[in-house]
């Protein structure tokens, strides 16, 4: 089995180390390189080198986390990023997941915290602790009343909150992948959200789905 490829990009040295060294410790997964700024994984990367996930700092010289993430969004947008920081002050944070990290991790975290973000973001899942769902919950603008989505559309989101793609949606509502295409827009637009983690939040919200 190939390792998922982990790229380290940080200022600190010695965390750097610490969580290279705690990552080697994981089964599954390796570290391809490491860099001290956006700027220097912009040296490193390539076709040739790319990583799987990269857990990204926001804070560094030269190049920041944003700028970072905004780059890798253009250039590599198939790379999963995870963001290590100690802030939870929230205009930062959402505005790295409005460049789409797929993780959110605190630099304090546990072991087993920074082990269970690597697996669900390598199966192409979401990871935020909960003061980043606290914070999502409180930013989508969901004044639009549950009962004026329409039958199809509420049956489609309850769907889209699940693990099925959009593909296996379509089959089971035995429509086309594009009017699922078309039932997911519409909602982007009435609920004014942006993307599947934002409707997956609003139906929790609503209490249309059970965790």
């Amino acid at each position: 089995m190939v390792p998922i490829q982990i790229a380290l990009v940080d200022d600190h040295r010695l965390f750097r180390s610490g969580i290279a060294s705690l990552i080697n410790d994981f089964a599954g997964y390796h570290i391809l390189f490491e860099a001290g700024n956006g700027e220097e994984l912009i040296q490193k990367i390539s076709q040739q080198n790319k990583p799987d996930i990269i857990l990204l700092d926001i804070h560094m010289p030269v190049m920041n986390g944003t700028l970072t993430a905004q780059w890798l969004r253009n250039e590599y947008p198939e790379i999963n990023i995870i963001v290590l920081s100690m802030l939870e002050d929230p205009e930062k944070v959402l505005s790295m997941l409005k460049l789409g990290v797929k993780g959110y991790l605190l630099k304090d975290s546990e072991p087993h915290e920074f082990e269970q973000a690597l697996q669900k973001v390598s199966q192409g899942e979401v990871y935020y602790p909960e003061f980043v769902t606290r914070l999502l919950l409180n930013s989508f603008n969901h004044n639009a009343d549950p009962a004026r989505l329409n039958g199809r559309e509420l049956d489609f989101l309850k769907l889209a909150s699940s693990e099925l793609t959009y593909k296996e949606i379509a089959d089971q509502m035995n429509i086309s992948v594009r009017t699922v295409d078309g039932y997911r827009d519409s909602l982007f637009e009435k609920l004014n959200i942006k993307s599947r983690v934002g409707l997956v939040l609003y139906a929790i919200k609503n209490k249309l789905i059970n965790l």
